[in-house]
Protein backbone atom coordinates (compact mmCIF):
# COMPACT_ATOMS: atom_id res chain seq x y z
CA UNK A 1 0.00 0.00 0.00
CA UNK A 2 2.51 2.64 -0.92
CA UNK A 3 1.36 6.15 -0.77
CA UNK A 4 -1.37 5.34 2.46
CA UNK A 5 -0.57 6.63 5.93
CA UNK A 6 -0.41 3.36 8.63
CA UNK A 7 -3.60 5.18 10.18
CA UNK A 8 -5.74 4.61 6.45
CA UNK A 9 -6.74 1.48 4.81
CA UNK A 10 -8.87 0.56 1.90
CA UNK A 11 -12.61 -1.08 3.05
CA UNK A 12 -13.61 -3.84 0.57
CA UNK A 13 -15.18 -1.29 -1.52
CA UNK A 14 -12.31 -0.01 -2.44
CA UNK A 15 -12.58 3.42 -0.24
CA UNK A 16 -9.96 5.23 2.15
CA UNK A 17 -11.46 4.94 5.59
CA UNK A 18 -8.82 8.11 7.75
CA UNK A 19 -10.01 7.49 11.18
CA UNK A 20 -11.22 4.78 13.61
CA UNK A 21 -14.49 6.96 13.90
CA UNK A 22 -14.97 6.61 10.51
CA UNK A 23 -14.72 2.78 10.60
CA UNK A 24 -16.24 2.53 13.56
CA UNK A 25 -19.56 3.79 11.82
CA UNK A 26 -18.67 1.88 8.92
CA UNK A 27 -19.08 -1.00 10.52
CA UNK A 28 -22.15 0.20 12.72
CA UNK A 29 -20.73 0.49 16.12
CA UNK A 30 -21.64 3.36 18.20
CA UNK A 31 -19.35 3.29 21.50
CA UNK A 32 -21.51 2.75 24.65
CA UNK A 33 -19.99 4.79 27.92
CA UNK A 34 -17.20 3.05 29.61
CA UNK A 35 -17.94 0.66 32.04
CA UNK A 36 -16.69 1.39 36.03
CA UNK A 37 -14.88 -0.44 37.25
CA UNK A 38 -16.09 -3.59 39.43
CA UNK A 39 -13.48 -3.40 42.22
CA UNK A 40 -10.72 -1.02 43.82
CA UNK A 41 -8.75 -0.20 40.56
CA UNK A 42 -8.73 2.35 37.85
CA UNK A 43 -10.04 1.20 34.27
CA UNK A 44 -6.85 3.06 32.90
CA UNK A 45 -3.38 3.97 33.74
CA UNK A 46 -1.61 6.50 31.35
CA UNK A 47 2.76 6.20 31.79
CA UNK A 48 4.55 8.31 28.95
CA UNK A 49 3.31 7.25 25.94
CA UNK A 50 1.69 4.04 26.83
CA UNK A 51 -1.65 3.34 27.91
CA UNK A 52 -2.19 0.51 30.03
CA UNK A 53 -6.27 -0.66 30.08
CA UNK A 54 -7.50 -2.72 32.86
CA UNK A 55 -9.50 -6.19 31.76
CA UNK A 56 -12.48 -5.73 30.43
CA UNK A 57 -15.84 -8.02 29.64
CA UNK A 58 -18.66 -8.56 27.87
CA UNK A 59 -20.66 -5.68 29.28
CA UNK A 60 -23.47 -5.20 27.13
CA UNK A 61 -24.84 -1.59 26.94
CA UNK A 62 -27.72 -1.54 29.50
CA UNK A 63 -25.27 -3.71 31.93
CA UNK A 64 -26.28 -6.78 31.11
CA UNK A 65 -22.81 -9.25 31.67
CA UNK A 66 -22.28 -12.15 29.32
CA UNK A 67 -21.53 -15.66 31.93
CA UNK A 68 -20.92 -18.78 31.46
CA UNK A 69 -18.18 -21.74 30.67
CA UNK A 70 -16.91 -21.99 26.79
CA UNK A 71 -17.30 -25.23 26.03
CA UNK A 72 -20.59 -25.95 28.51
CA UNK A 73 -23.33 -23.89 27.02
CA UNK A 74 -21.17 -21.34 25.37
CA UNK A 75 -20.21 -21.79 21.98
CA UNK A 76 -16.95 -20.68 20.44
CA UNK A 77 -18.93 -18.34 17.69
CA UNK A 78 -20.72 -16.83 20.98
CA UNK A 79 -17.93 -16.41 22.74
CA UNK A 80 -16.16 -14.81 19.77
CA UNK A 81 -19.19 -12.80 19.73
CA UNK A 82 -18.42 -11.87 23.97
CA UNK A 83 -14.61 -10.93 22.69
CA UNK A 84 -15.85 -8.63 20.11
CA UNK A 85 -17.99 -6.86 22.88
CA UNK A 86 -15.04 -7.03 25.31
CA UNK A 87 -13.16 -5.21 22.20
CA UNK A 88 -15.73 -2.46 22.05
CA UNK A 89 -15.59 -1.74 25.52
CA UNK A 90 -12.11 -1.70 25.18
CA UNK A 91 -12.47 0.81 22.77
CA UNK A 92 -15.05 2.98 25.19
CA UNK A 93 -12.33 3.21 27.64
CA UNK A 94 -9.96 4.27 25.54
CA UNK A 95 -11.98 7.22 23.78
CA UNK A 96 -12.90 8.30 27.65
CA UNK A 97 -8.87 7.92 28.46
CA UNK A 98 -7.60 9.62 25.49
CA UNK A 99 -10.57 11.64 24.03
CA UNK A 100 -9.49 11.36 20.85
CA UNK A 101 -8.79 7.47 19.60
CA UNK A 102 -6.31 8.86 16.66
CA UNK A 103 -4.06 9.35 19.40
CA UNK A 104 -3.55 5.72 19.28
CA UNK A 105 -0.22 4.89 17.58
CA UNK A 106 -0.35 0.83 17.86
CA UNK A 107 -2.47 -1.66 19.54
CA UNK A 108 0.92 -3.06 21.26
CA UNK A 109 -0.38 -6.14 23.62
CA UNK A 110 -3.92 -8.04 24.50
CA UNK A 111 -4.05 -10.31 27.22
CA UNK A 112 -7.50 -12.29 26.66
CA UNK A 113 -8.80 -14.95 29.16
CA UNK A 114 -11.43 -17.52 28.42
CA UNK A 115 -13.48 -18.93 31.29
CA UNK A 116 -13.34 -22.28 30.06
CA UNK A 117 -13.73 -25.86 30.62
CA UNK A 118 -10.73 -27.98 30.86
CA UNK A 119 -11.00 -29.65 28.07
CA UNK A 120 -11.26 -26.79 25.91
CA UNK A 121 -8.30 -25.66 23.52
CA UNK A 122 -9.71 -23.10 21.32
CA UNK A 123 -8.78 -20.01 23.43
CA UNK A 124 -7.19 -18.19 20.42
CA UNK A 125 -10.72 -18.35 18.18
CA UNK A 126 -12.58 -16.90 20.98
CA UNK A 127 -9.99 -13.75 21.52
CA UNK A 128 -10.11 -13.16 17.43
CA UNK A 129 -13.11 -11.63 18.17
CA UNK A 130 -11.09 -8.61 20.24
CA UNK A 131 -8.38 -8.96 17.83
CA UNK A 132 -10.04 -8.81 14.56
CA UNK A 133 -12.23 -5.82 16.07
CA UNK A 134 -8.76 -3.54 17.03
CA UNK A 135 -7.43 -4.39 13.29
CA UNK A 136 -10.92 -3.44 11.70
CA UNK A 137 -10.48 -0.37 14.01
CA UNK A 138 -7.42 0.96 13.73
CA UNK A 139 -5.86 -0.97 10.39
CA UNK A 140 -2.24 -2.38 10.72
CA UNK A 141 -1.59 0.00 13.98
CA UNK A 142 -4.70 -2.53 15.41
CA UNK A 143 -2.09 -5.37 15.12
CA UNK A 144 -0.71 -6.63 18.08
CA UNK A 145 1.32 -9.19 20.18
CA UNK A 146 -1.17 -11.38 22.13
CA UNK A 147 -2.15 -13.94 24.67
CA UNK A 148 -5.10 -16.07 24.57
CA UNK A 149 -5.56 -18.24 27.89
CA UNK A 150 -8.25 -20.05 29.53
CA UNK A 151 -9.39 -19.90 33.34
CA UNK A 152 -11.25 -21.88 35.41
CA UNK A 153 -13.51 -18.97 36.28
CA UNK A 154 -13.65 -15.24 35.95
CA UNK A 155 -14.97 -12.46 38.06
CA UNK A 156 -18.80 -12.95 37.67
CA UNK A 157 -18.57 -15.85 36.08
CA UNK A 158 -18.35 -14.03 33.27
CA UNK A 159 -17.02 -15.79 29.91
CA UNK A 160 -13.96 -13.49 28.70
CA UNK A 161 -12.14 -10.69 30.08
CA UNK A 162 -9.65 -8.82 28.00
CA UNK A 163 -6.74 -6.37 29.21
CA UNK A 164 -4.89 -4.14 26.61
CA UNK A 165 -1.55 -2.06 26.41
CA UNK A 166 -1.96 0.52 23.84
CA UNK A 167 0.98 2.81 22.45
CA UNK A 168 0.12 6.87 21.55
CA UNK A 169 1.46 9.33 19.31
CA UNK A 170 4.13 11.46 21.44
Amino acid sequence: MTGVCVNQFPTAAGKVENSPYERLAALGIALPPPPPPIANFVTHVIEGNMLYLSGQGPREADGFMHAGKVGAGISVEEAYGHARLTGINLLAVMQDALGDLTRVKRVVKLLGMVNAVPEFEDHPSVINGCSDLLIAVFGPAGEHARSAVGFGSLPGNITVEIEAIVALHG
